[in-house]
């Protein structure tokens, strides 16, 4: 009779380990999800005029909307840092009252639909908002511009960012920090020098999520900054108009943010892996 090596599970224990998943039936609906989501981005492939690709996604429109959108796209993702990483830093680190009605709040852009975030900026910083009448009457006209554009962008890709570096803070948890602050390392060199180290996978991808979802913004886009040719027209926006006068450079450019969308999950999964 053989006897198992020490250290190594016995026979059975690894047959049953090895034994251990999920139920057949759970490959089923797993195949239909996967097909239900797989097959329309196959059927923009299929339906792409390969042969004049290239002249579609290089028109002078697309090109416009294209750059317009990774410049304000990138602009706003920088806002999401600026301001998403202090209110992690607030959500994760501190109590207090009404801790966990802000953080709903901060939130309720991932559940909303972008329009309504639109209508809510435009009856912020519009012609006659609440905020908008005084900065028109200091001749700052915020709407209709590629500020709104940006700020559009940052209200709904906020909220990505502050769940994703959230979630990392926690994880972290605070014993790096509690030890580098009886050393004598101040608030603001513990933040530096352990804190932001420590939570930079999950900032990378929260900026990256931010990015992206920036990158598709369509609804709160056309309420808020509208659709004017290389201001406010982005490139969604632009994959919309095209869809009315020529579906194939509308298909064209939608593989475009489709391939765009690939690379950046490619990117927040490289961050979370390393």
């Amino acid at each position: 009779m053989s006897w198992p090596r020490p250290g190594s599970p016995h026979p059975e224990v690894a047959n049953r380990t090895r034994a251990v998943g999920p139920p057949r039936w759970v490959f089923v609906p797993a195949a239909a999800g996967a097909v239900f989501v797989v097959l329309p981005l196959a059927a923009i492939i299929a339906r792409v005029r390969w042969s004049g690709f290239l002249a579609l996604v290089t028109s002078d429109s697309s090109l416009a909307a294209l750059a317009l959108s990774l410049r304000t796209s990138a602009t706003s993702t920088l806002l999401c840092v600026g301001l998403g990483v202090p209110m992690a830093m607030v959500l994760a680190r501190t109590s207090f009252p009404g801790q966990q009605v802000l953080r709903s709040l901060v939130l309720l852009p991932l559940v909303l639909p972008p329009v309504v975030g639109g209508i809510a900026l435009l009856y912020t910083f519009g012609r006659r908002g609440l905020l908008g009448h005084t900065l028109e009457v200091l001749g700052i006209q915020v709407a209709f511009t590629t500020a709104a554009v940006i700020m559009a962008q940052t209200f709904v890709a906020l909220p990505f960012l502050v769940v994703s570096l959230e979630g990392a803070l926690r994880t972290s948890g605070e014993r790096y920090e509690a030890v580098a602050a009886t050393l004598g390392a101040g608030p603001t060199t513990v933040f530096r020098r352990v804190t932001l180290p420590l939570v930079l996978p999950g900032l990378a991808a929260g900026a990256v999520l931010s990015f992206a979802r920036s990158l598709g913004e369509f609804g709160a886009t056309i309420t808020f900054a509208g659709s004017l040719q290389g201001v406010t027209r982005t490139l969604p926006l632009e994959i919309y108009l095209q869809r009315e006068v020529d579906p194939d450079a509308a298909v064209a450019l939608s593989l475009v943010l489709v391939l765009v969308a690939v690379l950046v999950i490619g990117l927040v999964r490289a961050g979370r892996a390393a």
